[in-house]
């Protein structure tokens, strides 16, 4: 009878398991996350409205910095340290998961009825996998498209409402819109030696048919030209190799530049900083009809394989889940998913925008994933920088990279 008894108990304890957390209990699991997120970011106030259910579950908030996240990351979890669940750049995700780090939630996944891979963009959720299996779940997304300044356009004669959809045309467009005499540069981008060199040049690249396993492609070399064509004639400011997404965007935003090439963050700045009429486009094609993609930013949700209570940190991914319809209302964050209409705002140039960025997302891919990106999007940006700065040509950069990448991948 006992035995029956502490049975019964238990399945109606699991039959009183609400969507988002455990029955209350005498004692609270307490779970630990870190994020990169400040006060006005998702995570604390997700963690905030997640206690504040008093579900029996209870999230313990960290706040790390940027340059700590891998190398903090994974001494805590070598040394038994680590927390419960963490948001991870995307792209570092697969070192994270190919190493047994995380937490394999396939299962999990699939007995949710909150979190549902169907309902996301490819890219994230692609982000997220390893090996065939889930080890997280995207937490946010953004990507980059052509923003284009139609006073611009129409003092030179261009039809405002026909943004380059070509490499060619873009290029074309920039040498008309490139006057020195008013300090203008045709386009603003960001080839910087860092990652957000490789997160605007790699688009380029696999719409032409290339990517990091094969980044000599005959397309990916074709992308890297077109990138020179623009630097040596001076279309773009010679410090693009030097500056980051922000500044490059800042300077379309003082009319600077009659295009640039950034993100949906950037909406917010452009709102109050653009004193002229802008718009948003796809990014370019190699030639018209051509395979479309772009890039893939953000981060992932992931628990760590080490945690002592792996039910507990999924219902707390699954609560953020069910909050991403708010993601961009509350944050100014694009969810991950495509089942997620995003309310418009009222104000007419940002709602066309954020269109754009919807649109781009369906071709957006993630960057790898592999679990030695670090080294792969270092290769990269090599090639970049010694192919814009004349010390090698597009080909020869690219060999070499894909000669390094090769190297890597064994």
């Amino acid at each position: 009878m006992g035995i029956r008894k502490f049975a019964m108990i238990g399945a109606l304890a699991l039959a009183g398991v609400s969507l988002f957390g455990l029955a209350a209990k005498a004692e609270d699991v307490t779970l630990t996350l870190w994020s990169l997120d400040k006060d006005i970011q998702p995570a604390p106030n997700l963690v905030k409205e997640f206690n504040a259910q008093n579900n029996g579950i209870k999230i313990e908030y960290r706040l790390i910095q940027f340059d700590d996240v891998v190398t903090e990351a994974m001494r805590a979890y070598a040394t038994g340290q680590a927390p419960d669940i963490i948001a991870v750049d995307n792209p570092e995700h697969a070192m994270f998961a190919s190493r047994g780090a995380f937490l394999d939630i396939t299962d999990m996944v699939k007995s949710s009825s909150v979190i549902k891979p169907e309902n996301y963009f490819p890219g994230p959720l692609k982000s997220v996998e390893w090996d065939g299996k889930y080890y997280g779940v995207p937490k946010a997304t953004n990507t980059i498209a052509l923003y284009y300044n139609k006073d611009m356009f129409k003092a030179k004669g261009l039809d405002p409402n026909k943004p380059p959809q070509t490499w060619d045309e873009l290029v074309e467009d920039a040498r008309k819109l490139t006057d020195p005499a008013k300090n203008v540069y045709g386009l603003a981008f960001s080839a910087k030696a860092n990652e957000e060199g490789t997160f605007q040049f790699l688009p380029w690249a696999q719409m032409a048919g290339g990517g990091y396993e094969n980044i000599n492609a005959e397309g990916a070399v074709k992308a890297l030209e077109t990138w020179k064509t623009i630097m040596d004639e001076k279309l773009a400011s010679p410090d693009t190799l030097t500056r980051g997404q922000w500044d490059s965007t800042g300077t379309f935003n003082s009319g600077n530049a009659a295009m640039a090439i950034s993100g949906p963050w950037e909406l917010d700045r452009m709102m109050k900083e653009a004193k002229f009429d802008w718009g948003v486009a796809l990014l370019p094609v190699p030639k018209e009809g051509a395979e479309r993609s772009s890039a893939m930013g953000d981060f992932n949700w992931a628990i760590f394989a080490s945690t002592k209570h792996p039910a507990e940190a999924f219902k707390a991914l699954e609560f953020f889940a069910s909050q991403d319809d708010k993601m961009f209302k509350n944050y100014g964050q694009l969810p991950a998913r495509s089942d997620i209409t995003i309310p418009e705002t009222g104000e007419k140039l940002k709602d066309e925008a954020l269109k754009v960025f919807i649109e781009q997302l369906k071709y957006a891919k993630p960057r790898g994933p592999h679990p030695q990106w670090p080294k792969i999007s270092k290769a990269i940006q090599d090639a970049i920088q010694a192919a814009l700065t004349g010390q090698m040509t597009p080909k020869d950069a690219l060999d070499q990279a894909a000669d390094k990448i090769k190297a890597v991948l064994g």
